[in-house]
């Protein structure tokens, strides 16, 4: 079990996604690196924070007719583009600040934001989501849920869930 995640480890290091250009290293071969923000369309990382607000701020309240925006759940200053890692990926963090400390649906509310990002941002990002420190009695818990791809995934699988997500981010005509 653990020689499959060394090789799949050493694949991942290896393999050149198609939004990454390759530049050598001398004997040591090829490096995956991916594209910087103004190969990738931004002017710069205000640029790339203002989309993803842009995004992030029309999406709906689960239990009004409001956008986060209007609610003050997201706001422009709660989108922080932090230095790429060392191989060139875009990090950005979102913190969003839900309407009472004991939301019930901001577990709903942080995965629609995600869901949203991920679907209209056409590279690849490290994408942080978390409740504002100390807006939230459970934020521990919620900043967990919400950040771990496992949990997404499934979800993302229950029709229900899927259905109110779907709502909720639907861009308005």
């Amino acid at each position: 079990m653990l020689s499959f995640f060394r090789k799949r480890a050493s694949e991942e290091l290896t393999a050149t996604p198609s939004n990454s250009r390759t530049h050598t290293t001398g004997a040591t071969g090829s490096v995956p690196r991916r594209r910087t923000l103004q190969e990738l369309g931004y002017r710069n990382t205000d640029d790339l924070r203002e989309t993803i607000y842009d995004f992030v701020r029309t999406i709906r309240d689960p239990e009004k007719p409001n956008t986060l925006e209007d609610l003050h759940v997201v706001y422009e200053d709660g989108i922080i583009v932090n230095d790429p890692t060392p191989g060139n990926v875009n990090v950005v963090r979102v913190e969003f600040n839900p309407t009472v400390p004991h939301c019930s649906l901001a577990t709903l509310i942080g995965l629609c934001i995600r869901i949203k990002i991920e679907r209209n941002i056409n590279h690849y990002l490290k994408l942080d989501i978390y409740i504002k420190k100390g807006a939230h009695t459970t934020e521990d818990e919620i900043n967990k849920q919400i950040n771990d791809k496992e949990r997404i995934a499934a979800a993302m699988e229950n029709p229900n869930l899927r259905q109110l997500v779907e709502n909720c981010i639907k861009d308005e005509d």
